[in-house]
């Protein structure tokens, strides 16, 4: 509700009334990007992921953890074999003796996920 003219006494309200109005708009686009950058995490990680039988790469999914009015977390996890994301991303170490070979997919999915969160971030709120 924009007017074009107010009593001085009615000002403060104007302006809260167009802050929140743009708070509104910026929390919906932060939450889109935030969104947007969830699904190219797992996407990224996917593609990453070492196939042996594809159980694993299949297993990544993206869940929101947290969601307020003005804020959403989402976490990329894997479902079923969480327990080898470690595993698979490092190496470890073999029973007779040496190491495995590591498959880095984790870490790289993320800081293009967060470039591509910021960026959005940038562009919604011009």
């Amino acid at each position: 509700m924009t007017r074009d003219r107010c009593r001085v006494d009615e000002m403060a309200h104007v302006i809260m009334e167009g802050l929140q109005e743009y708070a509104d708009l910026a929390t919906e686009d932060m939450k889109a990007a935030v969104k947007k950058a969830g699904r190219k995490a797992k996407s990224d990680v996917q593609a990453g992921a070492p196939v042996d039988t594809g159980q694993y790469k299949k297993s990544w999914t993206v869940k929101t953890t947290k969601e307020s009015a003005n804020a959403m977390e989402v976490t990329v996890h894997s479902k079923n074999h969480y327990q080898l994301a470690h595993l698979l991303g490092f190496g470890h170490a073999k029973r007779g003796g040496g190491r495995t070979r590591a498959f880095p997919h984790i870490a790289p999915a993320e800081e293009a996920a967060a470039e591509l969160l910021e960026r959005e971030v940038e562009a919604a709120l011009k």
